[in-house]
């Protein structure tokens, strides 16, 4: 039995399908799992000439690949930043069960670090902007539904479109009253962190923490050029993709003062960075649970005690 007869049935149709997609064929062999992802299965597939990234969920799950396949080439059009191109997304069967799949362009990723490419290349990326704050479809963050319904302002879009649905899913999911009655006051209080501030819309990556980056070496032998993945796009202020760089870490001080030297950011960014960086601990309750409790708390204390000073 030779390699190729030897995947599972679920890669070989995936596999099928690429064929299909690519008008040529493509005979899987040697499927390599990649670890990391906490949302989908991540598997590597290849037939010695080439290479697909696969991400692989249940098959109800279908949307959220279809979402991403949109936020990729949407980034992409702008010509700034280097994304995966998606192939196709679609389902697939396995002998008890049909899954959801996306086929994403395989790129290798490079060990180095260009902080001052990526930062001038995020603020081409931030400059492209749009008639209202939102999109005109929703999406989702990790595996969360995310609403983008369009507004014209940007406060009321962060509360409707942001804040309350995470809220909401956290109160569900059994976060503190206490918590709970700390987000109604901030809440509330919201009109204070825009007091002198308008941003305009500018077109955003959506979830630019350090997993979703890297390099790739370039074609001609240049310095490496920077990629991003896993979008959850949409537009915003561009403060929101600023903020997450910020909160898990990964990003190198030299990239947030390239970005600064290219368009300087608001002073009031440094309190306006919690508040956005509130919206992903949410999430991450509602997503991994308790143990994004106390951190949800803490944001929430710091930002009423700025809105009380």
């Amino acid at each position: 039995m030779n390699a190729a007869a030897a995947i599972s049935p679920l890669y070989a149709d995936i596999a099928q399908q690429i064929s299909l997609a690519t008008g040529e064929l493509f005979r899987a062999r040697h499927p390599h799992t990649r670890a990391g992802g906490c949302i989908s299965e991540s598997v590597v597939l290849e037939d010695g000439a080439r290479m697909f990234f696969i991400k692989i969920n249940r098959a109800e799950r279908l949307p959220m690949f279809e979402a991403e396949a949109a936020g990729l080439h949407r980034l992409a059009a702008t010509q700034t930043l280097r994304v995966p191109e998606p192939l196709l997304c679609g389902t697939a069967s396995s002998p008890d069960q049909q899954h959801a799949f996306i086929a994403l362009e395989y790129l290798t990723l490079v060990d180095s670090d260009v902080p001052e490419c990526f930062a001038e290349r995020l603020v081409a990326l931030h400059q492209h902007s749009a008639a209202h704050f939102g999109l005109e479809h929703d999406n989702f963050i990790g595996a969360t539904p995310q609403s983008n319904t369009p507004h014209s302002d940007w406060m009321s879009f962060w509360a409707t479109c942001r804040l309350q649905p995470q809220l909401e899913r956290a109160r569900q999911n059994g976060l503190a009253p206490s918590t709970l009655e700390l987000a109604e006051q901030l809440t509330a209080a919201l009109p204070s962190f825009f007091t002198d501030y308008q941003p305009r819309p500018s077109l955003l990556h959506g979830d630019l923490w350090g997993g979703n980056y890297g390099y790739v070496a370039h074609e001609n032998g240049g310095q490496p050029e920077p990629v991003i993945f896993d979008p959850a796009v949409y537009y915003g202020d561009r403060e929101a993709d600023l903020a997450m760089t910020e909160l898990f870490g990964g990003f190198p001080p030299r990239f947030r003062h390239a970005y600064e030297a290219a368009w300087p950011l608001d002073p009031g960014y440094g309190v306006r960075r919690q508040l956005y960086n509130l919206y992903h601990v949410l999430n991450h309750f509602n997503l991994f649970g308790e143990g994004y409790a106390a951190q949800c708390q803490r944001l929430m204390q710091r930002l009423l005690s700025e809105v009380r000073a």
